[in-house]
């Protein structure tokens, strides 16, 4: 179980401040080379297998398209991209799936947009995939600010295209402190522990994330990646400032309790007992009690970005939930 902090920013060091909540993604491989929808690649039977699709705002959303049967789509984490799945997208992929994963506006290699970094955004941007690639009867899955991202997709757009629906360590219901969220965590550690470093050095910032409790590498005893490490930073750094600076209030603001309650297809719940990044105490265990078809799934001591560092658990359980 994780434990409350005292949230005065005053007495914690950033890395310390990092471990209170900022919604993320994991890292994996490097990327293939981005092309427009009118140079996409294909396989030997036609299919797409990259590209874009513009949205009706005119954004630019860069999406993978690998393999054929039952759709999986990924939802990634702030500030990262669609190279967040690689370690779940190959597994499968490899298992006879579908597998679809897109980069939010602003991040990896979609358009560097200024506005509609916000979740109803985000949402129609999946939205706009989903449709362009005729989704249907997909499983998705969203990671941290992913995990907001899919479940308002679900509950606004695709109810009707959705089977089943996967929660890993995600933000819902709502990370901030508020009146009716007396357990979150206040506005000022996200202005002073996250906003005002992302402004002042954002390189720095994105190497203290990895290297910190994102993975649980400040843990005792961690084994430490440097690669894992290097290609957080990577995915990060390949995004806009401005999306990444914005997407901060859409993670830690954004209410998705109605959402969650209007959500009626089977959902897993997953999240680490050791999540230092969004706890566990206050974000699944209150959205598993929101859903109607809702089961929760706790992992002892696996930190936030446990589809990196436990993939072949994370994976296998996936699986299992998928064909059930």
């Amino acid at each position: 179980m994780t434990e409350k902090n005292d949230f005065s920013t005053s007495s914690l060091m950033r890395r310390d401040v990092l471990a209170l909540g900022v919604a993320a993604g994991v890292a994996a491989a490097f990327p293939p080379i981005a092309r427009s929808a009118s140079a996409q690649t294909t396989t030997d039977e036609g299919k797409r297998d990259m590209g874009t699709v513009k949205t009706k705002d005119g954004v630019e959303i860069f999406y993978k398209d690998w393999g054929t049967g039952q759709p999986i789509v990924f939802h990634h984490g702030w500030p990262l991209s669609s190279d967040d799945w690689d370690a779940q997208m190959l597994f499968f992929v490899s298992k006879g799936f579908r597998v679809v994963a897109h980069d939010r506006r602003g991040h990896g290699r979609s358009s560097q947009v200024s506005d509609g970094h916000d979740m109803d955004h985000y949402a129609a941007d999946a939205a706009a995939v989903a449709e362009h690639l005729d989704l249907k009867d997909a499983v998705h899955i969203g990671h941290s600010t992913g995990g907001g991202e899919a479940t308002r997709y679900v509950a606004k757009h695709g109810q009707n295209r959705t089977a089943k629906l996967v929660l890993i360590g995600a933000v819902p219901p709502i990370m901030l402190k508020t009146e009716n969220n007396p357990g979150g965590i206040p506005l000022e550690v996200f202005d002073s522990g996250f906003r005002a470093p992302l402004a002042a050095n954002r390189a720095q910032f994105f190497r203290d994330i990895p290297e910190g409790p994102f993975y649980g590498f400040n843990r005792p005893g961690a084994k430490v990646s440097q690669g894992v490490i290097d290609n957080w930073w990577r995915q990060g750094m390949m995004g806009s400032a401005k999306a990444h600076y914005d997407g901060i209030k859409a993670f830690s603001e954004t209410d998705f309790t109605e959402d969650l309650k209007s959500i009626s297809v089977p959902t897993l719940v997953m999240h680490g007992a050791d999540d230092q990044v969004v706890p566990i105490d206050d974000s699944a265990k209150l959205s598993v009690k929101l859903l109607k078809n809702g089961t929760l799934k706790v992992y002892d001591g696996f930190p936030h970005g446990m589809c990196t560092t436990e993939a072949e658990t994370i994976n296998e359980d996936l699986l299992a939930f998928i064909k059930s």
